[in-house]
């Protein structure tokens, strides 16, 4: 099982970062890491959901939404599809829906808030660049370790 975030830190403090965004957890699982692959898109999920349709490799998916909560970028049925495909969780800086469902799927999943209405599917953003927000950089490659103090980064695996 992975070790606390704080622990990690405690133990890292010099090569590790932690975001400082409020996020909630909503998946069934709530400690998880691995390996960040990173999506920019706006109240659009079409590129989201091409990569939770790949091999996750116990992979961790990096979403900014632009801290908007106006939509859901996330469902229960991506939420299932993530998890089946070997993702170990999802971080987005936006919404979900479905969420009393999510809470049963065994996926990571955090988020800022809830909101029924669902995404746009224009196919519009970028994948695996490097993102920006609660004072870190999330970079493609480089690993996410998430519980229920936070998310704490580091340039390469700890235990």
């Amino acid at each position: 099982p992975m070790r606390a975030t704080t622990d990690l830190y405690d133990d890292f403090e010099e090569t590790c970062e932690t975001c400082s965004v409020q996020f909630r957890d909503f998946g069934g699982r709530k400690r998880f890491f691995g390996r960040i692959r990173t999506v920019r898109c706006f109240h659009d999920n079409v590129l989201f959901r091409q990569l939770l349709n790949e091999p996750g490799e116990g992979g961790v998916i990096v979403v900014d939404g632009g801290g908007s909560t106006a939509i859901a970028l996330m469902g229960d049925m991506l939420a299932a599809r993530g998890r089946d495909n070997g993702w170990a969780g999802v971080i987005i800086n936006g919404a979900i829906r479905d969420s009393a469902e999510i809470a049963g799927i065994d996926i990571g999943v955090k988020a800022l808030g809830v909101n029924p209405a669902k995404s746009e599917k224009k196919g519009e953003g970028e994948t695996d660049v490097e993102l920006e927000f609660g004072g870190v950089t999330f970079r493609p490659g480089e690993w996410a370790y998430c519980d229920e103090d936070g998310i704490l980064l580091s340039p390469e695996k700890i235990e």
